[in-house]
């Protein structure tokens, strides 16, 4: 997923920026990070108050097994809807509720 398109999906909550991280990039609104884009997958900040939503729009949480101790790891991102990749209104909605669960968590 390029930037151009990046931009235009997000023209909504604009201006953003990126930086890269983990092989993809962070998508950042007023320095905090919001979104993530790994492997091709964009991927929404998120957390105890917008879960239900997320998982109502069938989004899913980003979990990992760690290397260390073999243990799943949730992190706080979900994937995108897929309506919302073709529609920058509807991901006007979403990233919104991203923006807002970055604020919560106080993390740039």
């Amino acid at each position: 997923m390029d930037q151009d398109r990046l931009c235009d999906l997000f023209e909504g909550v604009a201006p953003v920026t990126f930086r890269r991280m983990f092989g993809g990039h962070g998508i950042y609104r007023d320095g905090m990070i919001f979104a993530v884009v790994l492997r091709d997958q964009l991927m929404l900040k998120g957390d105890a108050e917008v879960a239900a939503d997320y998982e109502a729009a069938g989004m899913e949480r980003w979990h990992y097994v760690g290397k260390r101790h073999g243990k799943t790891v949730a992190m706080p991102y979900w994937t995108a809807p897929e309506s919302a990749l073709d529609d920058p209104d509807e991901m006007t909605v979403w990233a919104r509720k991203a923006i807002e669960a970055a604020r919560r968590s106080g993390k740039v």
